[in-house]
Order: C-alpha cells, then structure tokens, then sequence
C-alpha cells in the first residue's frame, strides 16, 4: 500500500529513537586521531559527507582515521528530500586546486581505503565527470598504496560521461545510491534522479569496468515494506552490483522527510542472509550503517573470507568475488567499447 509521507513539522516534536541507536564519543589516542583527521580536513579547505550529510558513524570512523571526502563543492544542484547536504541551483565554480589538496590531504592521514563522494553538479556540461576523474588520478600518484572508492551521482544520465570518468581509472569501487525503493523515488528523491537511472548507471559501470567492484545503498524508514527492499535487492544483483548496505534513515531536520518506521536489528540480518543468497559478494546491514561506513573494512572482508575485523552495529556477510583482476592491485583499464 502507497503511503504519502510527510515532511517532518517544525512544531512535532522528534521521534525519539530506539535504544539500539547508541555511539560513543572517542577518548585518548581516539580522540587524538580523530582531532588529526579534523585538522587534515581543515588544512586543506576540503569537504566530508560526514559533515555536510551530519553522520552518525563520524566520530567512530575519523577516530579510526577513516573519512569521506566530498568533492565538487558543498551544495548540491539537487534537491532530494532525505539529504542534510545544501541544495543551490547553481553552485560556486570548481576548485581547480582541489585535486592537489585532495591528494595531500589522503597522503598526510595514513589512510588504507579511501572515499570519494560527489554533490551532483547539474549545471556543468559534464556532470562534473572530468573533474572527479582529475581528483582520482591525483590521489592515485600521490597515494598509489591507497585502494579507492567513488561514491558517483548518476551524471544526469549520460552514459559518455561515465565512460570518460572509468577510463583507465585507479577505481577499485565504483558506488552508485539507488537510496530507496523505485516506488517511492518521486516522495524521496529530486525528480532527476530515479532508480531505472541508477541501475542504468551500474549496470553500464560493470559493463565498462567489469575488473571494478560495484556498489550500492538502500535507506529504510522512508515508507517501504520489507518485501519491496527484497525486492529491489534483486534488482540490484541483477544489474551485477557486488556490494550492498543498508541502514536506516534518520531525518537531518524538521525540513526533511518523517521517518516512517525504525525496523528491529534483527531484520537487518535477514536481509543480509538474502543478499547472500542473491549472490551479493558483501553486505552490511545495521541501522547505523550508511553507504560509505568503513567501507575499506567491507572491502577488504568481501575479498578476504578469513579477515577478522569487526564492523560493530552492523551484519556484514561475504563470500568470496570473481573479477578479472585482483581489486588490491587495479588495473587500471581501458573502458569496454
């Protein structure tokens, strides 16, 4: 059954949220690295999702010294109704210098894996394409010990864009968001975006670069049943995506959607067990889990059955991946014609 969902009122006072949505602040040599990774931020003029999008996981993941770097500015030319990031219709110029203080920044924190996401920038011919490829490459030379991952927007569409941003990329993953399920793209999402786009993108992604690992994310909370995730977990593996999460919603504001329910944990691991299932090479599922949360860690399990990190507050499940090439050490490949 359709449900309209509204947005949140700025006189409701706030769902209170389940007991099972606890963080702990970081203390000594945590805190130490979690200043450190505040100060690399700083230092070079950069942007975080964890900061723009008011994560829950930042002071786990900097603490640890993990972070994702958003690019691209920070306003984004879309207008979806979950997200904390701004929205502008036509954002600041592009920093030609980001690519250089992205690459030092990675170089100084020591980092392993390292997350790349975008603002959608509609109103750049491109998409922004040439400018997210430009940021990769200068982190690949001067940071070639460090795996990557470019969480993209859609790109409005265009399939040339995307072919000219995977040429001969150092991507070792490629992550799209569908976000929701296809029922409730024009509640949830900008009237651009939409999710036969989104597949549309992936699957292309794997077409080019089927050396590359691909990605994707499903929120809950924003009024679907637990049968149509199920099913739009289907349709991402049958779009060949290799990794997934999901995790709940959380509304940044009074001004964004309502959260329509907070499903129990243990049905965070009932769709894990059916992502396996479907043939997903790693899953994390937990209601704290967000599309880029220690997605090294989710990596590195899904190509590592034996590795015995720990992703606390989620279900994670792997099997061992088939690619063309080992991802550990990319290829570096020319796109499929």
């Amino acid at each position: 059954m359709s449900k309209n969902l509204k947005m949140a009122s700025p006189k409701a006072p706030r769902p209170r949220l389940p007991n099972w949505f606890r963080t702990k602040l970081p203390s000594g040599k945590e805190q130490q690295m979690f200043n450190e990774t505040m100060d690399a931020v700083k230092d070079n003029k950069l942007h975080t999702v964890c900061q723009e999008a008011k994560c829950p996981n930042i002071h786990e993941c900097w603490s640890s010294g993990d972070a994702t770097f958003m690019i691209a500015g920070k306003e984004c030319t879309r207008g979806c109704r979950f997200c904390a990031v701004g929205t502008r219709k036509t954002p600041p110029p592009l920093d030609q210098e980001e690519p250089q203080h992205l690459a030092e920044a990675v170089s100084s924190m020591n980092l392993r894996h390292a997350v790349i996401t975008v603002v959608n920038r509609d109103d750049l011919e491109d998409s922004g394409a040439d400018h997210y490829k430009k940021c990769l490459d200068a982190v690949a030379k001067s940071s070639p010990e460090v795996t990557l991952e470019l969480l993209c927007s859609d790109l409005a569409g265009d399939l040339g864009d995307l072919a000219h941003l995977l040429d001969s990329s150092p991507l070792i993953v490629f992550a799209h968001n569908v976000e929701c399920v296809p029922r409730l793209d024009s509640i949830v999402r900008d009237p651009r975006a939409s999710f036969e786009q989104s597949i549309m993108i992936l699957k292309e992604a794997k077409r080019l670069r089927p050396d590359m690992i691909t990605k994707s994310s499903i929120m809950v909370g924003v009024g679907e049943t637990d049968e149509e995730v199920l099913e739009a977990m289907q349709l991402l593996r049958d779009a060949k995506v290799d990794l997934l999460t999901i995790g709940q919603y959380l509304a940044p504001s009074k001004n964004h959607l309502t959260v329509d329910r907070f499903p129990e944990p243990e049905m965070y691991d009932v769709w894990a067990e059916a992502a396996i299932e479907m043939g997903f090479s790693g899953v994390a599922c937990g209601p704290l889990v967000r599309s880029s949360y220690k997605a090294g860690l989710l990596m590195r399990k899904t190509l590592d059955a034996t590795n015995q990190e720990e992703m606390p507050g989620a279900y994670v499940k792997v099997q061992p991946i088939e690619i063309h090439q080992h991802p550990l050490n990319p290829s570096h490949g020319e796109v499929n014609q």
